[in-house]
């Protein structure tokens, strides 16, 4: 059994109604650190029965270990060059087929409804941040089940929010975590009367986590499924604590978690693009997405806050007494030994 999972409580029951998995081996050929090639293009994935043999990455495994109404795709890992990493993408067996045949049907919908305001009125302020106990998956099931859609979804039943939001938590190791996020999160979102979807991208092996590499197949995946207007990339460790730090789409580069309990609610340094940032699918595109060369912690985000100013783009932030948050308590990573280098090395294919 992965050591990751020895220090977790057991996970039983189905998590569709929570979430998308989404991981695949992506290595280098998510998105491209070159000008020239954006995005670089995928193997169309197939579903195959519940009953062939899938494979999971650990902790979603165990998650996923007594599912009933769940297929996967097809397997389409392999080893990489670089370390023995593999993704897997993972989701019930009606989404995909759902959003394709309901388009229109959403779009009759929509044009009878009244726009949702820019601030909704459901908003409470500051927000209590529970740790303890930590919930089951069958917990979270059973509250969320009258209203959270398959896939980790929802939007407003009586108004029509005008842009799509993704939010792609990188993943490894957090089951603990990860229950606690979804269970502040989807409250948190809903009270915002957003059209939203979770998506967790895990990646598997004891190779060291690659953050960006998971956002970017996040990105990759998720367009796939849906045109989000913008992207929240988010870690695991870290909740909102106050619901007017809206998660909607910027019209720049937001940085999102700019007062953090461990760093006494201080931004630790101006060009900090970590933790929590939102990203428009159309500046997402023009930066070329994540640098696939952060192996272990840390350096990703200070490249992405290159790129957003090589661009001519700037980092916006919400007001340090509303944009707060907490850090849940973890063994904090190994940091990647080059990665200041890696900064400079980024910095000149720019």
């Amino acid at each position: 059994m992965p050591p990751c999972l020895t220090q977790a409580t057991p996970y039983k029951g189905f998590f569709a109604l929570i979430l998308i998995f989404v991981a695949l081996e992506y290595f280098f050929n998510t998105v491209s650190d070159t000008k020239n090639a954006i995005f670089n293009s995928t193997r169309p994935l197939q579903y195959f029965d519940k009953a062939s043999t899938s494979t999971y990455g650990p902790l979603l495994k165990s998650l996923f270990k007594n599912a009933s109404n769940l297929r996967s795709l097809q397997e389409i890992m392999k080893s990489g060059n670089i370390s023995d990493l593999h993704y897997l993408v993972t989701m019930p067996p009606f989404i995909a087929s759902t959003i394709l045949n309901n388009n229109k049907i959403m779009q009759e919908e929509n044009s009878t409804k009244p726009l949702c305001p820019d601030i909704s009125q459901n908003l409470y302020g500051r927000v209590q941040i529970q740790k303890y106990p930590v919930p089951s998956v069958g917990t979270l099931e059973n509250r969320f089940a009258s209203w959270l859609q398959p896939g980790g979804h929802w939007k407003p039943p009586n108004c029509v929010v005008e842009k799509k939001v993704a939010i792609v938590i990188p993943f490894k190791c957090r089951g603990e975590h990860l229950l606690l996020f979804l269970q502040h999160m989807h409250p948190f979102l809903k009270r915002q009367q957003l059209d939203y979807t979770i998506f967790v991208v895990e990646q598997e092996g004891d190779g060291p986590f690659n953050r960006a590499m998971l956002m970017n197949v996040g990105y990759v995946e998720a367009l796939k499924l849906r045109k989000f207007d913008c992207f929240i990339f988010h870690d695991v460790d870290l909740l909102p604590e106050d619901d007017r730090n809206l998660y909607t789409c910027p019209e720049q580069p937001r940085h999102m978690s700019v007062a953090v309990d461990i760093f006494k609610y201080r931004l630790p340094y101006p060009a900090i693009f970590g933790g929590v940032s939102a990203i428009s699918s159309e500046h997402f595109k023009l930066l070329n997405g994540f640098s696939n060369s952060f192996w272990g912690w840390g350096g990703e985000d200070d490249d992405m806050s290159n790129r957003i100013r090589y661009h001519h783009l700037y980092i916006s932030r919400y007001p340090i007494t509303i944009a707060r948050y907490t850090m849940l308590t973890h063994k904090k990573d190994s940091p990647n030994p080059n990665r200041y280098l890696l900064v400079v090395t980024e910095l000149t294919k720019l």
